[in-house]
């Protein structure tokens, strides 16, 4: 090799970047957590120092010396706070890569580390502890070879008629009535809750259809119709209903309320004839094409539940063993987003506005402990997707936006733009990836078709609100108001 050549190869070459001297302590401080104690010797802050005075020196102004020809003293005092926050932020992004790099644990978030707290020292060592939430360390269960009992069913021509009747419902003429309350009406009234003669809440012009169920996000209401039936404006009726285990007001967890309807109008439904006219409005050329969109429905509801019922078979069987503890906090952040990703399944599988509703209103009565139960299926199916490299590509990800936009109507660069905005691609993402993991499970699973059709109620009228909580947008609102906006 010429001196040219050895000249060239060197000035090409990049250093290695020399590791940092840690000394680093981990202990378990709870639940999937991990209270991590970190030294940096001396040695590594006076490195890191005189790497940031260099680059200062050659980027600095100071009165009287040309930019890069300023004493590195003079950098040293003039700029010591700049140089402290800059030395400071060195050490600790280094540090963390090294240590995620050398140490077996696989943080969930971002480390919980007070940074305006921590100052490095003029003398000694730079010292600094933290706490992260860590993913569980847990052996995988056995997955393959499961045996599978898959539901199946006829949809018949009744089924069909009977989906188009309740849709066609909404298209109904609605008048105001004088007469008593019937099964079907619809009532304007206000509710209030108390407990112990204290007024808890009171919710104002509400429009509920009467139904044989009353559900709320965090109670609910059975024999709700026979309740207000008979009942006319003006009418107030009383009953007890009693609080969810998992409130969000602790204090009223399992109390039992009295709740006070008042009733200011009365509404009945003329139901529409089911012919082209209606087909029409809806966005039909006709009715049976109508009718045709109804079963195709019907059928993806029947892959829906088909797919739950094997994926709950599956979860159980892999998580059995799935013992272990999860932080109370992660899981109360995570409710909402486990609510997101079911409600995206029923999306996805054509169900109606007012079935996901009723479903999201079950769901928040038991949100935490449901949630705790998807987080460890959430971890194992995760575990099971690295294990067999399995990977979700973009275009997987564009094709579920495009099925759903067309399902509701959408444009999907819409339907993407809000999914971004709300942060459910992100769960739209991990609900593919594990519907992958649950598929390949079942591509190794021995199926037993059972003649179970699921057990469907059309009596319950939901309401998206909480008696004992904050009121919030449910997460259908929520979308359907980002969309408008």
């Amino acid at each position: 090799m010429t001196s040219e050549e050895e000249t060239t190869t060197t000035e090409g070459a990049v250093a290695e970047k020399p590791k940092l001297d840690l000394d680093v302590k981990i202990d378990n401080s709870g639940p999937c957590r991990k209270h991590i104690s970190v030294k940096v010797k001396r040695e590594d802050i006076d490195r890191a120092i005189d790497e940031s005075v260099g680059e200062l020196t050659n980027s600095a102004a100071v009165p009287g010396f040309r930019v890069g020809h300023v004493p590195a003293d003079l950098i040293r005092k003039r700029f010591k706070t700049e140089l402290n926050d800059q030395v400071k932020q060195r050490l600790l992004v280094e540090s963390l890569e090294q240590i995620s790099e050398e140490n077996e644990f696989d943080p969930i978030n971002e480390p919980d580390i007070d940074i305006d707290t921590l100052e490095i020292p003029e003398e000694g060592d730079f010292e600094y502890e933290f706490d992260v939430e860590v993913r569980p360390d847990f052996a995988l269960p056995e997955y393959a070879g499961l045996k599978i009992e898959r539901p199946n069913w006829e949809i018949s021509d009744e089924d069909i008629d009977g989906f188009m009747k309740r849709y066609a419902d909404q298209y109904g003429e609605t008048s105001e009535k004088d007469g008593a309350v019937a099964e079907g009406d619809t009532i304007v009234c206000s509710v209030e809750f108390s407990k112990d003669g204290e007024v808890i809440n009171k919710m104002t012009d509400l429009r509920l259809q009467v139904r044989s169920t009353l559900r709320f996000y965090d109670a609910e209401l059975k024999d709700f119709a026979k309740l207000v039936t008979g009942s006319k404006a003006g009418d107030s009726v009383e009953t007890e209903i009693k609080i969810s285990d998992e409130a969000e007001k602790i204090e009223l967890r399992g109390e039992k309320l009295k709740a006070t309807f008042k009733i200011s109008s009365v509404h009945q439904t003329d139901a529409p004839d089911i012919d082209d006219e209606l087909a029409a409005r809806i966005g039909f050329p006709d009715v049976e094409t109508f009718r045709k969109q109804v079963a195709d429905t019907l059928e993806r509801q029947r892959t829906y539940e088909q797919r739950q019922a094997t994926r709950r078979q599956v979860l159980d069987k892999i998580t059995e063993s799935a013992d272990w503890d999860l932080p109370e906090n992660l899981v109360l952040r995570q409710v909402e987003n486990a609510l997101r990703r079911e409600i995206l399944e029923m999306q996805q599988a054509g169900f109606t506005r007012q079935q996901i509703q009723n479903h999201e209103n079950q769901l928040r009565q038991n949100a935490v402990s449901s949630t705790r139960q998807a987080l460890k299926e959430h971890f194992v199916l995760d575990r099971i997707a690295t294990t067999e490299n399995i990977m979700v590509d973009q275009s997987e990800i564009e094709f579920e936006i495009q099925m759903m936009a067309m399902q509701s109507g959408e444009n999907p660069r819409r339907a993407r733009s809000r999914m971004v905005k709300s942060g459910m691609i992100e769960n739209l993402e991990a609900q593919i990836r594990e519907r992958k993991a649950i598929d390949f499970i079942l591509g190794k699973a021995e199926f037993v078709d059972v003649t179970k059709k699921p057990d469907t109620d059309h009596s319950i009228t939901s309401v998206a609100r909480p008696i004992a909580g904050t009121v919030t947008e449910s997460i259908d609102e929520e979308e359907e108001s980002e969309a408008e906006e």
